[in-house]
């Protein structure tokens, strides 16, 4: 059960890192990262790894345009 609410904060989160991939909407990320470590740690809970390892991609992806974006841009 922790593994499906960890998948859906997952879902949840991409809907916010997906646009803000265009520039100047990158602080979007902010507002993503601290969901994508709460499904991480409810991912962790979980006896299952795919809703952990799909919320760690998506915070690669929010971590590694923010890195590119000087954190804001």
């Amino acid at each position: 059960m922790l593994n499906v609410v960890s998948i859906l904060i997952g879902l949840l989160s991409l809907v916010i890192v997906i646009p803000s991939q265009i520039p100047f909407l990158g602080w979007g990320n902010w507002f993503a990262l601290p969901l994508v470590v709460v499904g991480i740690v409810i991912g962790q809970l979980s006896s299952s790894n795919s809703g952990r390892n799909f919320c760690l991609i998506i915070a690669a992806i929010a971590a590694i345009r923010l890195i590119l974006g000087g954190g804001f841009i």
